[in-house]
């Protein structure tokens, strides 16, 4: 892959970010072992553009946060999800083997309606919930592909259909 753009930004959460370029967010399953990084690849895949891309996932989560309103940290990261996928021209939104991934159906949901085309959806083969991602991305007309890999070619294809440079 070619040198990162002078213009791409790679953000996590919970990091303010620019919206003065386009914007990518990375939403789905969290893999806590090393053998899969989807959205290290989908970034690196991407990084040669000027463009802003949203990665929730944050280092410094662990098993002591609550997840309750009342707990802010919490609090603070879902808003700053729900803000970055309101932002976002794009969403990446990938479903692996290791979780229903209840929050990521949830944005998907979230998302079908209002980006419709400007969501590309990666689903595994062994993903539990794959018939309803499959029905809900056919009936909003979401392009669905079967791995990380696809995934950041088919966001690459939509960048272009958007018009950013370079892609």
């Amino acid at each position: 892959m070619s040198e990162p753009h002078s213009k791409f930004k790679l953000i996590r959460a919970p990091q303010p970010y620019p919206t003065t370029q386009p914007i990518v967010f990375l939403s789905g399953t969290i893999h806590y072992s090393s053998a899969t990084d989807w959205r290290g690849h989908v970034s690196s895949s991407l990084s040669h553009l000027p463009i802003t891309v949203l990665n929730p996932h944050r280092a410094d989560w662990d098993s002591s946060w609550k997840e309750d309103i009342k707990f802010q940290p919490f609090k603070d990261q879902v808003n700053w999800e729900l803000a970055g996928m309101e932002a976002a021209d794009m969403l990446a939104v990938y479903f692996g083997t290791n979780t229903e991934a209840p929050i990521t159906l949830m944005e998907l949901g979230l998302a079908a309606r209002e980006k419709g085309k400007k969501c590309v959806v990666a689903c595994v083969d062994g993903y539990k919930k794959k018939g309803n991602v499959q029905v809900v991305c056919e009936r909003y007309a979401i392009e669905v592909v079967s791995n990380e890999e696809e995934l950041g070619k088919a966001v690459l294809v939509k960048l272009k259909e958007l018009g950013v440079e370079g892609a």
